[in-house]
């Protein structure tokens, strides 16, 4: 929204929290006249990483719309959370007379629910009443309304005056007389704040699912039931609640277009028990024969979305034995709620590992999507080149979007973009989720005179596609300086590609390589080094990950599909990634080893036996295989900087793109040119 319109919104927002009388609630609220703190989270009721247009309050609120963030507003300010991967972006949305921004994990930024904590003993002790904190149950999750449960306990308890509550909102014992400093009001029966400023919200999607083809799926819904009832029957649940949208999809087999942009997921819940399997959501995303047939043949039955609730209430008081398994880190608070601790079962799902380790038909899909995405970029990037470097015009920041999904939307079984292109020229580049807009006053145009990072991907029907390459058109390949860095940020990518590491090993063990080369001449970057990525689901995937942030022990198996994506950020200047996605494999015993370059030294010669790895007997190895199929520049490579393995791995690299990808481009054509001049051996220093 416009800054002047942002001034007007946050200005009423706040006279609706704050205003002593009450008369001008037009947020039909009535309250008594208490301090209020309002939480506005990034989340849809599913806890998604990208949400609904409906579900998109804190951008409406703040005009950033990062993926990660926690706007708080209080009586007199207002303050934005985020991560590394969004300082710059919101820096720049974020207007500075109304919003603080809160850099997550950086020195002296507390933690929201530390704040919150500070917050309420200085209120208490100015006021003698608890500060009222706000939230909208629905949109917050399980696990962060507990953690601000326990910190309001301890923030009470240090103050010595004590609580009646502990972390999950119960009575302590002895302590019952005892004053909070907090209240949390979920604001029941009450529209959500936001919604009731929010003039021309949008509606709730009510797109229709479409039934993912079991060749492509692998698994039909049945056996995937029978799996999780045999997983309920080791852990004793009677039940079982499904609230993420990709953990529903892959449930039943089921895609959706249009609810969420670029996330193949329809709006819904589901619940297994020992006797029944629900899909709960709108009944005319149900209403296509072919899959109202497909539930039914798989004995699904559908109820209206918000019975969810209600289900899980009499599911538990038909039988005081009865325990529900809901993990609380990845469903609502309202959902949480409603299930007392002792018939709670909170851990991970059982469709979470599941999901994450593809079946053979699952990765035989994203194999393919990844040679088919390796086609159109060769299409786009023979137009490219052509029109920086014949042509000699420039292009646009938001053509480069258009024109590259344009090639990719002529590949058979495209769906959409798997999320929104960032196409990031000269300082946007170091803007880690930047979007370009005609609008904006950021949009920028590329010559040859500038790099541009592109990160983007495909939804096709058999597979998702992620990938970053950061092209420069310039003779000098952008100049020394962007060259070193550009050669440690492909280094670390191949430090990654070619580890071999022992079953059981977290993804933040491998991180340290990815950083290595960069660590040596004192740079790093923000962001985590990889993602999981679904199969025809969303290009973000969990559980595991390859990061610094070693809170996330998810170990790493076979089957897993994980981005590989180090970068370097000059904030005002340029960005560099380099992105591939790999597939976790087993490692075959004996040519595997020296294969990927394990028992050679930094020059490629064969260390004595004492130095070579030694396998204990009956350990399992794993190791990665490439999925994308596109070229890295290699007239931006400072071939001093890398050693002959790596020079090695280039090419082979380049080889097996060349030899996947030529067969779906026209001889001749200007793509396959591109490609083949693309995939040539690098030249080596003499």
């Amino acid at each position: 929204m416009a800054c002047s319109q942002l001034i007007m919104y946050v200005s009423c927002f706040w006279v609706s929290l704050i205003h002593t009388t009450f008369t001008t609630w037009s947020l039909h609220y009535h309250y008594p006249t208490i301090r209020l703190v309002y939480l506005v989270p990034s989340d849809d009721p599913h806890l998604s990483e990208c949400v609904p247009a409906a579900y998109m309050r804190r951008g409406y609120l703040t005009d950033f719309h990062g993926s990660a963030g926690m706007a708080v507003v209080t009586m007199d300010k207002a303050y934005l959370w985020t991560d590394s991967r969004y300082f710059n972006e919101a820096s720049l949305r974020l207007d500075s007379q109304h919003w603080n921004l809160m850099k997550q994990g950086q020195p002296k930024v507390p933690t929201i629910d530390t704040f919150l904590s500070d917050l309420a003993r200085s209120h208490y002790k100015e006021k003698s009443k608890p500060l009222k904190v706000g939230i909208d149950a629905y949109v917050h999750s399980a696990s962060f309304v507990q953690n601000l449960y326990e910190a309001f306990y301890y923030a009470a308890k240090d103050m010595g005056r004590g609580a009646n509550e502990d972390a999950t909102g119960n009575a302590v014992n002895g302590d019952h007389a005892s004053r909070v400093i907090v209240e949390i009001d979920t604001l029941d029966g009450k529209i959500n704040m936001v919604d009731s400023i929010w003039e021309g919200r949008p509606a709730l999607p009510k797109n229709l699912f479409r039934v993912q083809p079991m060749e492509y799926a692998g698994m039909a819904v049945t056996d995937k039931v029978s799996k999780i009832r045999s997983e309920m029957n080791k852990r004793t649940a009677t039940l079982t609640v499904f609230s993420a949208l990709d953990d529903v999809a892959y449930l039943f087999n089921l895609r959706c277009m249009g609810d969420i942009e670029t996330c193949p997921v329809g709006i819904a819940y589901a619940t297994i028990s020992h006797d029944a399997v629900t899909l709960y959501c709108d009944e005319e995303k149900v209403a296509p024969t072919e899959v109202a047939e497909h539930l039914k043949a798989a004995d699904v039955t559908v109820q209206p979305y918000q019975n969810i609730v209600s289900d899980i209430t009499s599911h538990l008081s038909s039988n005081a034995g009865n325990k529900v398994w809901l993990d609380d880190s990845c469903s609502n608070y309202a959902l949480s709620r409603v299930v007392p601790k002792p018939s709670l079962i909170d851990a991970q799902n059982p469709v979470t590992p599941m999901k994450a380790c593809k079946n053979a038909a699952e990765m035989e899909g994203m194999r393919h999507a990844h040679i088919v995405d390796g086609a159109a970029m060769a299409h786009f990037m023979a137009w490219l080149e052509n029109a920086i470097l014949v042509e000699k015009r420039t292009v646009s920041e938001v053509e480069i979007d258009e024109v590259l999904t344009g090639f990719r939307a002529k590949q058979p079984g495209f769906k959409e973009v798997s999320f929104p292109t960032i196409a990031g020229v000269g300082p946007n580049g170091a803007i880690v989720h930047y979007r370009a807009a005609e609008d904006s006053d950021l949009l920028k145009h590329l010559d040859d005179k500038t790099p541009i990072l592109i990160d983007s991907g495909g939804q096709y029907e058999y597979g998702t596609t992620d990938v970053t390459r950061t092209w420069h058109f310039g003779k000098d390949g952008g100049g020394s300086k962007f060259r070193d860095l550009y050669t440690r940020v492909l280094k670390g990518n191949i430090g990654v590609d070619t580890m071999i590491f022992p079953e059981n090993t977290p993804g933040f063990v491998l991180d340290v390589f990815a950083r290595k080369s960069l660590w040596e001449i004192g740079k790093d970057y923000g962001h985590g080094t990889g993602h999981g990525v679904g199969a025809a689901l969303n290009v973000h995937e969990g559980p595991h990950s390859i990061s610094p942030r070693y809170v996330n022990k998810e170990v790493l198996k076979s089957g897993m599909v994980t981005s590989n994506e180090p970068g370097f950020y000059d904030e005002g200047n340029f960005g560099i990634r380099i992105e591939n996605l790999l597939e976790i494999v087993d490692v075959k015993r004996g040519t595997d080893y020296i294969a990927a370059g394990v028992g050679k030294n930094a020059t490629g010669d064969d260390q004595p036996p004492a130095k070579k790895q030694k396998t204990p007997e009956g350990k399992k190895f794993l190791k990665f295989a490439k999925l994308t199929m596109i070229p890295i520049q290699k007239n931006l490579i400072d071939v001093d900087l890398m050693t002959i393995a790596e020079l090695d791995w280039l090419d082979a690299y380049h080889q097996e793109v060349l030899e996947k990808v030529a067969p779906l481009l026209e001889e001749g054509s200007p793509a396959m040119q591109w490609l083949v001049k693309s995939c040539k051996k690098i030249r080596r220093k003499m």
